[in-house]
């Protein structure tokens, strides 16, 4: 990696020549301005006012605007006599432990590289006095024509610093914090400890731009000519008064489901967080449910399809056929019966007639 700046660590009395490199990158997407009209790249030059040329870099130099618009002129050699001993030292000035920084004072980070063999030796001896001390340095040094403060501390086998912004630059919190005063129920309070149980812990390493990778797949999208899909719209309700007490039993659930947990006691915990919805009753007094279903009688109202009505029918008929039947198998039988009767009364009298016949002979 490319030295930003060279110096030396001032720990008392010991120097350690270092090299100062870049701790972070970003990787960001930086887009040009361009002429819509075109295409056509659109710059900034930079021009004198008083004759509106424009003027190379070599040209340019540094000047303080005083209250009244006036111009004073300062050069790099002005700024190079003044007496600033941190000019190429990181002087140390204290130790203290790491929770008395503030993070809001956290700027860049650096790498402090050992610069040489003779740097390795009063390097480690730093490095690991660090370490057991749980300590961290705050120091001061001089970066881009400015002194600023620092803070060491030891990753993994190296020394890092961070700049910290001085303690005046960081603003007071003032008329932040809502205006109307907010009670919090202890029942919010075990549901927003829950959510954060559930939560957990993440791995940091895991955490990534996916703005940064949506542009990227735009990018490469437009270049070969494939048309570009609109993404969904995440309405998350913002500005929306919610229920706290509901919205963080759905996001407890949410970051359960999420995880794979609590799929056994799903329909328990629903059950549990049901909502309850109280009866309308009708102007008559009954609710809408007794409204809506019918009496239970003896007699039960029909609701048959037409293809039961037409089975019931054909069943009728079948009854009505059978019951003719009968009927006319009854009458049959008893006319012959009556048939047989009278058959046997003739023969009777014709036996009775024949003696009569005879006596008279």
């Amino acid at each position: 990696m490319r030295s930003i700046w060279n110096g030396a660590i001032s720990f008392g009395l010991v120097s350690i020549p270092i090299k100062l490199v870049n701790a972070t990158e970003n990787h960001s997407i930086h887009f040009r301005q361009i002429h819509l009209a075109d295409g056509g790249r659109i710059r900034y030059r930079k021009v004198c006012e008083l004759d509106e040329e424009e003027v190379a870099g070599g040209e340019i130099g540094k000047a303080y605007e005083d209250a009244d618009g006036t111009m004073i002129p300062i050069t790099d050699e002005d700024l190079a006599q003044l007496p600033l001993p941190t000019a190429k030292t990181i002087e140390i000035v204290a130790f203290v432990p790491a929770d008395e920084i503030d993070p809001l004072q956290m700027d860049a980070a650096y790498y402090l590289s050992a610069n040489g063999v003779p740097a390795a030796k009063p390097y480690t001896l730093l490095r690991e006095a660090l370490k057991r001390s749980n300590k961290v340095a705050v120091a001061k040094y001089a970066l881009r024509g400015r002194e600023r403060l620092g803070m060491l501390r030891v990753v993994d086998d190296v020394i890092a610093m961070h700049g910290l912004l001085w303690p005046d630059e960081i603003r007071a919190p003032e008329g932040v914090a809502p205006d109307s005063d907010v009670t919090v129920r202890d029942a919010e309070l075990d549901l927003a400890d829950a959510l954060m149980d559930t939560l957990g812990e993440v791995d940091m390493d895991s955490l990534h731009d996916d703005y940064r990778e949506a542009v990227e797949e735009l990018i490469a999208a437009k270049a070969s000519g494939e048309a570009v899909q609109p993404a969904e719209s995440d309405d998350s309700g913002g500005g929306k008064v919610i229920d706290l007490i509901a919205a963080l039993e759905s996001s407890v659930r949410a970051a359960k489901k999420s995880r794979g947990e609590g799929d056994e006691n799903e329909a328990e915990n629903e059950g549990d967080m049901a909502d309850v919805h109280p009866i309308k009753k009708t102007a008559s007094g009954k609710t809408a449910q007794q409204k809506s279903t019918p009496k239970s009688t003896g007699t039960k109202k029909s609701t048959s399809s037409p293809a039961r009505k037409t089975a019931q029918k054909q069943k009728k008929a079948t009854a009505k056929s059978t019951s003719s039947a009968s009927a006319s198998s009854s009458k049959s039988s008893a006319s012959a019966k009556k048939q047989t009767s009278t058959n046997a009364r003739s023969t009777t009298k014709k036996k009775t007639a024949a003696p009569r016949k005879r006596a008279s002979a």
